[in-house]
């Protein structure tokens, strides 16, 4: 029902096609505020363009301005993602967001305080008592409020971009042009994995960080498709990001924040299981989870189904 509702709003190819063009400019547009930044930063350091990678350009602006800067870009997206969908799709944002009546916060919380604890635990557990001399204590007041204010503003837009540009927009487009679900899930989980082929992650640990972000994408992908919405996505999204980028911060990650800890430990001495371990266990984990909270029901036909188009007296066409 999530991706056939699509077909009750103007859902021509052509329309998605500008659509992502549009959202691609907005974009790009958010990107100069940082990028005049960092080449200012390296022109008046007389370095110039010469060696100025994704690790580098990370670290040439102090870590909260960076962050800023860096995060202005999802906000000029997601803005441009509701624009879209409204404008060129007379759509509206609950219509985007969710199959129910209204947008279920509560789906939202539940994911976000679950994926918060368990996530959060696991740093200060392998802190505390596994890998302590991997850490190092970063903790500092002022730059650390200013990183709070800065992350619980502007990380959820990032996220909250992420999942309506491909859990949403993208995944109901696809959808409704296929006329399957198989596709747009496989599609959009593809595309989100490879947007993050130029993080300084993938330089330190080789392309095998690569299944970690498609396998990411398609959990949530599936967490969508299962729960007939985006709200279980974004709750987990978010908090995902925020928590990490308070708890925990590496030079080689992107992002680079005045965290209370810092990664010190190797990246390339990181073993196979820190990579697939959240794929093939802690995902399937929290999937079981939140099937049982839910009652999911008929997997193969949410996930493997066809699309058609709904009866006409559901439409919620933005007027």
């Amino acid at each position: 029902m999530y991706i056939a509702q699509a077909f009750n709003v103007l859902h021509d190819w052509w329309r998605y096609l500008i659509g992502v063009f549009i959202v691609i400019f907005a974009v790009i547009i958010g990107q100069l505020p940082f990028t005049f930044a960092v080449l200012y930063k390296s022109f008046t350091n007389g370095e110039g363009l010469n060696n100025l990678d994704e690790t580098k350009m990370m670290q040439l602006l102090e870590p909260n301005l960076n962050l800023f800067l860096m995060l202005l870009s999802f906000a000029a997206g997601l803005v441009a993602v509701i624009f879209v969908s409204r404008i060129l799709h007379k759509q509206s944002l609950t219509h985007l967001t969710t199959s129910r009546p209204k947008i279920d916060w509560k789906r939202f919380w539940f994911v976000f305080i679950l994926w918060g604890v368990v996530s959060s635990s696991m740093v200060i557990i392998d802190y505390l008592y596994i890998s302590p001399e991997h850490y190092l204590f970063n903790f500092k007041l002022i730059p650390f409020l200013i990183l709070c204010a800065i992350a619980i503003i502007f990380v959820p837009l990032q996220t909250s971009f992420e999942e309506y540009l491909f859990r949403g927009y993208l995944m109901q487009g696809i959808g409704v042009i296929a006329k399957n679900k198989w596709i747009p899930l496989i599609l959009t989980s593809i595309v989100f994995g490879l947007l993050h082929i130029a993080n300084p992650e993938v330089d330190k640990l080789g392309y095998v960080i690569m299944v970690y972000y498609i396998g990411t994408g398609l959990f949530l992908g599936i967490m969508t498709l299962m729960d007939e919405g985006l709200e279980l996505a974004l709750g987990f999204h978010a908090a995902n990001n925020l928590f990490t980028a308070l708890l925990v911060t590496a030079d080689w990650t992107a992002f680079q924040t005045h965290s209370v800890l810092k990664d010190m430990s190797n990246p390339e001495t990181m073993g196979v299981g820190e990579i697939f371990v959240p794929v093939f266990v802690i995902f399937p984990i929290l999937l079981f989870v939140l099937a049982k909270r839910y009652k999911w029901t008929n997997w193969k036909e949410k996930l493997f189904g066809r699309v058609e188009k709904p009866l006409e007296d559901n439409y919620r066409v933005v007027e």
